[in-house]
């Protein structure tokens, strides 16, 4: 059977891809998660430090790459930019299809309306020669929400980003009460309720791929209109 690799923040796009590939029959062998060093324009950076956890959980094998700081906050050619941060990625799967054990047959991915990262992803599979599952991609934001709400993701907010988002929303279950909120905050401000412009990032906590919920201890940090989570400590229960 052919091995994939799934790209794998730990978010609820990433965890969706991961678990519609597994409802596929899809073989994967391996999740790669990047932990990017500060902002990046490719990759989801909140609460990657749980990537282990989670790999753990859902019993497949985890690759992790940790380049250094992208420069993603001083960026003339936005282009580029994504251009140069997709190329650790792309090592890793070259180095990971090079173990003679491993058919690397293709690669999962969660992008949902995102041109800029889903046209690198897929011009990185034409090189490997490899395919792309993005189960996510073009699909209404609503219905996927509630369909991942109706498998049973427990999905966490970690970041926020946006009006209408202060700090009680950090911490919060991202569930179908939070999705009323935000389609009112889409009408009121433009939110996107999946958070697809960057207005909030999440975690996913458990889920019906994952054995083992993954306990989380954290502090709130708030910058005046805009915060985050960091993890204090975390284990599986």
């Amino acid at each position: 059977m052919s091995d994939w690799v799934s790209l794998f923040s730990g978010g609820k796009d990433s965890s969706w891809a991961l678990y519609r590939a597994l409802q596929e029959d899809l073989d994967v062998s391996r999740l790669l998660t990047v932990h990017p060093a500060g902002d990046s324009y490719m990759y989801h950076t909140p609460a990657t430090e749980l990537a282990g956890l989670a790999a753990e959980s859902v019993g497949v094998d985890l690759v992790e790459v940790s380049p250094e700081d992208f420069g993603a906050d001083d960026v003339d050619d936005a282009g580029a930019q994504g251009d140069a941060e997709l190329e650790p990625m792309e090592a890793a799967l070259r180095e990971t299809a090079a173990d003679g054990e491993f058919d690397l047959a293709g690669v999962t991915a969660g992008a949902v309306e995102s041109e800029f990262q889903t046209s690198r992803i897929r011009e990185m599979c034409d090189r490997l020669g490899i395919d792309l599952f993005a189960p996510l991609w073009r699909e209404d934001p609503v219905d996927l929400a509630e369909a991942m709400f109706d498998a049973g993701f427990d999905i966490r907010i970690v970041q926020v980003a946006a009006y209408g988002l202060d700090e009680s929303w950090l911490g919060r279950r991202y569930d179908a009460g939070a999705l009323d909120e935000l389609l009112d905050l889409r009408a009121e401000y433009g939110v996107h309720p999946l958070g697809e412009g960057g207005e909030f990032e999440t975690y996913v906590v458990d889920g019906p791929h994952m054995d083992r919920r993954i306990a989380m201890e954290t502090d709130a940090v708030w910058e005046g209109d805009r915060g985050h989570l960091t993890v204090r400590n975390a284990r599986l229960e």
